[in-house]
């Protein structure tokens, strides 16, 4: 492995720049940020022939992206501070809950940023601090910066938010339901975090990167979904700015004998009734060539583009559990088997 210091190319208001951070964080890893500019968006796109960030440019010259491989890639690389559980269940939720948080919480992202007009008119700056002014969006703005960066988030939402809001079901009309829902899953963290401090209990673990990588990027930062926090709020905030802090992060071990505090049980749950029925119906639907899919988790029929990357990503996790033949462990088993979860990866 060469030594020297990490490269994260993305912008602070994105979902998976903010995981990718927070692993880097909590890795200990030398890291740096280098936000993806105008100036630079053409020679770093074709570099990584692909337009999605976060990309993690390695001090070996690698330029990587998709935190779904960069996660355990870190983790091998800096297996003294591990993110990734060795035993059947601990290992088995990790990913499991990466996937769940990586896909659901997306949808919550896009509604709430785009969706909302006061909202684009606030990210739109914050934005442009990074993309045109190659600098953080913490500083403070002169009235003639806002003046000069005030198109951006018109111009961000028509080119990819109304878009995006369209493709995941998620449009002004589903206000309602992406609310309810949200409040729903607050309501479960909550009950889990007033006794644990991660979601594997002691110790982070991929999932919890995903987790507060959203809530840094836009749940505890955006006015929209801020203001939707209420009774929760300082529960997301001291969990989510953790790990977005210079000081190194206190963190145990992951229970013995591959035990899982009892409130994960909710957790998986609540993913059980809502992602896992939205994701089964997107990849039976893809996977017949249809271009779109309906699903209904108690809040109304909601119409949705399917994803390829959907199927791709339970591929990945399906290959996780096969490595520690999570079909045949009984713990596992006990919590993903009556639910659904574990057929819908190893189908």
């Amino acid at each position: 492995m060469y030594p020297g210091e990490y490269t994260l190319i993305g912008t602070e208001l994105s979902f998976f720049t903010r995981k990718l951070e927070a692993q880097l964080r909590f890795q200990r890893i030398p890291w740096r940020y280098q936000f993806k500019t105008e100036a630079r968006r053409e020679e770093l796109e074709t570099k990584a022939g692909t337009h999605f960030i976060p990309l993690l440019s390695t001090p070996d010259r690698w330029l990587l992206q998709d935190t779904i491989s960069i996660g355990p890639f870190l983790h091998e690389r800096f297996s003294e501070t591990p993110v990734i559980p060795k035993t059947p269940l601990q290992r088995s939720l990790c990913f499991i809950l990466e996937d769940a948080l990586n896909h659901w919480l997306g949808r919550v992202c896009v509604h709430s940023r785009w969706c909302y007009p006061d909202n684009v008119a606030w990210v739109g700056p914050r934005f442009g601090a990074n993309i045109m002014l190659d600098r953080s969006a913490d500083t403070p703005f002169t009235d003639d910066e806002l003046e000069q960066l005030g198109s951006v988030g018109p111009a961000m939402n028509e080119g990819f938010g109304q878009n995006a809001c369209a493709v995941n079901g998620v449009g002004a009309e589903q206000a309602a339901a992406v609310q309810a829902d949200f409040r729903e899953l607050l309501d479960v963290l909550s009950r889990h975090f007033a006794q644990h401090p991660f979601l594997l209990g002691d110790r982070p673990c991929l999932a919890d990167f995903a987790l507060a990588g959203a809530s840094k990027a836009h749940f505890i930062t955006d006015p929209e979904p801020k203001s939707w926090l209420g009774q929760y709020e300082a529960m997301l905030t001291q969990y989510t700015e953790s790990f977005f802090t210079d000081d190194a992060i206190e963190a145990g071990a992951w229970c013995d004998d591959d035990k899982l505090p009892d409130t994960v049980a909710s957790i998986v749950n609540y993913f059980a009734r809502t992602y896992f029925v939205s994701a089964s119906a997107n990849i039976t639907a893809g996977l017949a060539g249809e271009k779109f899919y309906e699903y209904d988790i108690g809040y109304g029929v909601t119409r949705a583009r399917t994803a390829r990357r959907l199927n791709q990503a339970r591929l990945h996790v399906k290959e996780e559990l096969n490595l520690v033949n999570a079909a045949q462990d009984p713990s596992v088993r006990t919590l993903l088997e009556q639910n659904g979860i574990l057929s819908y990866y190893l189908q």
